[in-house]
């Protein structure tokens, strides 16, 4: 295929994604997912920004007011840096669109997702990704270790699910609920990350937080076996700390944050 042959198949697909553009939802859904809508957009986008995504194989949801536990995940043939609020795909609990949509949903992402939201009534917002780090981290054998501030933070409230296979199965969600029992935070053994929060702020910053501790792990053990221990007793109390500020931290402070970045990078996210 030649310069000109490729340019023209790359305006095609640009065209092609053009046609299955939806329309605002802005106004036809309530005020309540509407601002859903856009907190959980924004998120695909910080992502994204981030260098956390995995072209379009992971995912973030929320809930939406009602109680029905539907919920929002992304069109599966979306980038993240696409995704924008009238994007979203509704879904009830068996996996089905609440309203027409051109677009599909991850069915891994179901599966994960669907479970944690029927269980757990304070995890409005879930988010899984595949990092580098993230995945090396889930396959070492003691998971975070207590080697920064960030990873003592995040880590006290750190659950574990070993590997089944691709999410596929839906009688892995009893197996992930349990093991996720009252925690917000979760490494999926030789899988990748997970995240829970009252909020998409909430669910987000956790997530940074836990990428940021596992990114550190790497390098840390990668620079040699001289690692400097934090003194007896100091885990346990950032541990502690970590579970008050990250959450008051999330939704009063960084997540406000974070938004005005997304609106400064590309505030086509909340269309």
């Amino acid at each position: 295929m030649n310069r000109v042959d490729t340019m023209n198949r790359g305006m095609d697909d640009a065209r092609a994604l053009d046609s299955l553009a939806i329309p605002s939802l802005e106004g036809k859904v309530s005020a309540e997912e509407w601002a859903i809508r856009v907190d959980l957009a924004a998120a695909y986008r910080m992502v994204a920004h981030y260098g956390w995504d995995d072209l379009i194989f992971t995912h973030l949801s929320a809930r939406v007011p009602g109680p029905e536990h539907h919920f929002l995940m992304n069109p599966y043939n979306l980038m993240f840096e696409e995704v924008t609020a009238s994007s979203l795909v509704k879904i009830d609990v068996a996996g089905k669109p609440v309203d027409p949509t051109p677009f599909v949903t991850n069915p891994a992402g179901f599966t994960i997702h669907s479970a944690i939201h029927m269980a757990r009534d304070d995890a409005h917002a879930v988010m899984h990704l595949h990092t580098a780090f993230g995945q090396a981290v889930s396959a070492h054998g003691e998971g975070l270790l207590p080697l920064t501030q960030t990873a003592m933070l995040a880590r006290g409230d750190l659950a574990f699910h070993d590997y089944e296979g691709v999410a596929t199965d839906l009688d892995e969600r009893e197996r992930l609920v349990a093991d996720l029992g009252d925690k917000t935070s979760m490494l999926l053994r030789n899988h990748g990350t997970l995240t829970v929060g009252k909020t998409v702020g909430e669910a987000f910053v956790r997530m940074y937080f836990l990428e940021r501790a596992c990114e550190a792990q790497i390098y840390a053990l990668s620079a040699g076996d001289n690692i400097s221990n934090p003194p007896q007793g100091t885990p346990e109390l950032a541990a502690e700390q970590g579970r008050v500020g990250i959450p008051m931290g999330a939704n009063l402070l960084a997540w406000p944050a974070l938004l005005r970045k997304a609106y400064r990078l590309d505030p086509s996210f909340a269309s």
